[in-house]
């Protein structure tokens, strides 16, 4: 089996940590200023948050690009109506409400997290 858990850079990575643990009742095990791991209530990791410009890593050495160009954060979930009222709770900047995709023929909707990644939340 394959899986990806990215990493994606953050500003903050002590409060990005803390956005997604409210929206999607997930976990961080790693923790500090630099680096943060999350994980589903499966103990599964799911995404990483690295602060910009720590580590030296090509790709998040300039925090004045855009880090989302070209990404899409597409996470499944079980419990997509608890999410959705959990990201209005939040103000997270809403990019598309719940509805049919036509696509997937699943309910989805769209968000931006604190720093402006697109994330598409499907069941």
């Amino acid at each position: 089996m394959t899986k990806c858990q990215p990493i994606i850079a953050v500003a903050d990575v002590a409060q990005s940590s803390k956005w997604y643990q409210e929206l999607l009742d997930c976990k961080g095990i790693h923790g500090g200023t630099t680096f943060e791991m999350l994980m589903d209530e499966k103990g599964e990791l799911f995404l990483c948050l690295h602060a910009w410009e720590e580590h030296d890593h090509p790709t998040m050495k300039n925090r004045t690009l855009p880090a989302d160009n070209g990404l899409i954060i597409y996470l499944t979930v079980e419990n997509l109506d608890a999410i959705w009222k959990k990201a209005r709770r939040l103000k997270a900047s809403i990019e598309k409400e719940p509805a049919i995709s036509t696509n997937s023929h699943r309910k989805e909707f769209a968000v931006r997290d604190p720093d402006g990644y697109y994330l598409l939340i499907t069941q």
